[in-house]
C-alpha cells in the first residue's frame, strides 16, 4: 500500500463560528437584562458578558496559526502568524457534517483547536481529511473530542 499523500491548507477563522458567538452573547445579554435581579448587578453582568464576547472575537480575528500541513506519516506542521513553522500532534479530531474539528499540540506553543467549515476550507481539503482521520488505527490511540 502506497503512503498517503501529504494534505496542506490555509486556515482562517470561521465567520459563522463569529456571528454564532455574538447571538450567543446577544442572547446572554438580553437574559440578564430580563432577569429579576436589581438593576446595578443587571449592567454587572452585562457588561461581565460584554468583555467576555469582546475578548474571545478578538482572539478568532488574530489567529495564530495561518495553515497547516499533514505529511504522509503522523507528523503535523503548523505554520503560524510569525512566519516560523512549528512541528504539531494531534491530540484529538470530530468530524461532524461539514465540519472537522481537529486539536494539535505544538512544542512550545500551546494547543490550537482548528474548525475547519464550509465557510473557511475547501470541500476537497475536508474530505480528504475525514478520509485520513477514517484510516487512524488503534496503535496511534487518538481520543476523539
Amino acid at each position: 500500500m502506497t503512503s498517503a499523500p501529504a494534505i496542506g491548507f490555509d486556515y482562517s477563522p470561521s465567520r459563522w463560528l463569529r456571528r454564532v458567538l455574538l447571538l450567543v452573547a446577544a442572547l446572554a445579554a438580553l437574559a440578564v437584562m430580563l432577569c429579576s435581579l436589581p438593576l446595578w448587578p443587571r449592567l454587572a453582568l452585562v457588561v461581565v458578558v460584554l468583555l467576555a464576547t469582546w475578548r474571545t472575537h478578538r482572539q478568532w480575528v488574530l489567529p495564530v496559526v495561518v495553515a497547516a500541513g499533514w505529511g504522509s506519516g503522523p507528523d503535523w506542521t503548523l505554520h503560524m502568524a510569525d512566519n516560523e513553522d512549528v512541528a504539531a500532534e494531534l491530540l484529538s479530531f470530530r468530524v461532524l457534517g461539514p465540519f472537522v474539528l481537529l486539536r494539535l499540540s505544538a512544542a512550545d506553543r500551546g494547543v490550537h483547536a482548528l474548525l475547519l467549515a464550509p465557510d473557511n476550507s475547501d470541500a476537497d481539503i475536508r474530505r480528504r481529511l475525514r478520509m485520513r482521520l477514517a484510516t487512524v488505527t488503534p496503535g496511534e490511540a487518538l481520543p476523539r473530542l
